[in-house]
């Protein structure tokens, strides 16, 4: 029996990130780039206001603030025009406002000497102009305006180039495009980008008692519901996915349905019918494409699962076990990890925490155990808590609605048959819902 560690190591060996494309920045996120971005244009790419306010020099507006001197004291007030000085009141400074400027506006403007542009945030600052008074400090007067506190020069301004200058790195190569990084390249005027895109996955369903969820089953059938759980976590992790649904067992049929899907894939998951001749049948069907090996692994559910590289391209090729829990949480350990790998994650596992357990925990020795688990915090001290889902660690593997309910996976080592209350253990975080 192949330890879990020694599987995952033959799969993600086997992974391949797909060939770059250009793609509009609106459908990049989440992708790995795969070019330097270099920007072309400073950004921004004139002085802008930071702020709603008024454009002034700082050196008009020095006084504003200040606490005016005693009357025996000699105080030069400039040339500035100041309200009433009181001795120990601050000082206001009247400025004439000169004109206003929105942003987008492309009529030039200079200020002169002791004189105030009213700008709104985002607008061009006029010539001469080095700082900006913010709008809370002022009357917001539109005639002469009042300023209750100076500015030093270069206050609430962008400038030019402040952000990138040309040249500069926007986006690097491998770096993954999250919302910052689709702004950045819109900044920079960039409609489209070079990513390796998401990896293409195809989920065939096997069984000749599956029926598709259009259909009332019949006398021994059931739901086809790997087809769509398995899209659904492939969907999760980041992949493109085609749903194939449910495939004939006919040898010639599915070896027909498996071709067709590992030309446009770069991975195809297979569900159903893992186990004893049913699995060595479709190994045996798809043996002119590649070798498709059984495997018995050390974890449980999902002991018995099958890994190859098929078709002209070695497209890596699962085939998961026929129970929707057991498909699942193979899915997880197995499956998921290659997908994020193709995405370019650093991190390609889920994140994996330690936490106590409330109660007593079954499980196999000599396999490593995912059980269903409710991870919670305890309110006074912070730490981790979890509960297994569920009675006895095997009997109830197969319980879809106990999954359904679990928000984690616990990691029970292969050399532990049970844990008791208050144990550590690894926990497996699964995706969050709402």
């Amino acid at each position: 029996m192949r330890s879990v560690d020694e599987h995952l190591a033959r799969i993600t060996a086997a992974a391949v990130v797909p060939r770059p494309v250009q793609i509009a920045i609106s459908e990049a996120q989440g992708l790995m780039c795969a070019e330097e971005v270099l920007t072309e244009r400073p950004l921004p790419g004139f002085d802008q206001a930071a702020v709603d306010g008024y454009a002034v020099r700082a050196v008009d507006v020095a006084l504003a603030g200040v606490v005016a001197p005693d009357e025996d004291e000699d105080f030069d007030g400039g040339e500035a025009e100041l309200d009433t000085l009181v001795p120990g009141d601050p000082i206001a400074v009247f400025l004439p406002v000169v004109g206003d400027v929105e942003p987008g506006s492309r009529t030039p403007i200079r200020l002169q000497p002791r004189q105030a542009v009213r700008v709104e945030t985002g607008a061009p600052m006029p010539t001469l102009a080095d700082s900006v008074v913010p709008l809370r400090w002022t009357d917001g007067a539109s005639q002469k305006v009042r300023v209750a506190h100076g500015v030093d020069s270069g206050s609430y301004v962008r400038r030019v180039g402040d952000d990138v200058q040309p040249g500069d790195v926007a986006v690097r190569a491998g770096e993954i495009i999250g919302p910052a990084q689709v702004g950045l390249l819109a900044a920079v005027g960039r409609a489209r980008v070079l990513v390796h895109p998401r990896p293409r996955v195809s989920v065939i369903a096997v069984g000749s008692e599956l029926v598709d969820i259009d259909r009332v089953p019949g006398q021994g059938q059931v739901y086809d519901v790997n087809s769509y759980a398995l899209a659904a976590a492939a969907r999760d992790a980041g992949a493109d996915v085609n749903r194939v649904g449910i495939a004939e067992r006919d040898a010639t049929r599915l070896r027909e349905v498996v071709e067709a899907q590992l030309i446009r894939s770069e991975i195809v998951v297979i569900c159903g019918a893992v186990g004893g001749s049913s699995s060595k049948a479709i190994a045996e069907a798809l043996t002119d494409l590649g070798e498709l090996e059984i495997a018995r692994v050390a974890m449980h559910p999902g002991s018995v699962q099958g890994f190859g590289q098929l078709g002209g391209e070695e497209v890596p090729t699962f085939l998961l076990p026929a129970n929707p829990v057991s498909a699942l949480v193979t899915f997880e350990v197995m499956v998921r990890p290659l997908i994020r790998i193709a995405l370019g994650k650093r991190e390609p596992l889920r994140r994996v925490i330690t936490a106590r357990t409330i109660g007593p925990i079954a499980s196999v020795e000599g396999r490593t155990g995912y059980l269903r688990g409710q991870l919670m915090r305890e309110e006074r001290t912070g730490d981790y808590m979890v509960q297994v889902i569920g009675g006895s660690a095997t009997g109830t593997s197969h319980l879809l609605a106990e999954l359904a309910e679990a928000n984690c996976l616990v990691v029970v080592p292969s050399e532990a048959a049970k844990l008791d209350p208050g144990d550590e253990v690894e926990v497996m975080f699964l995706a969050q819902r709402g």
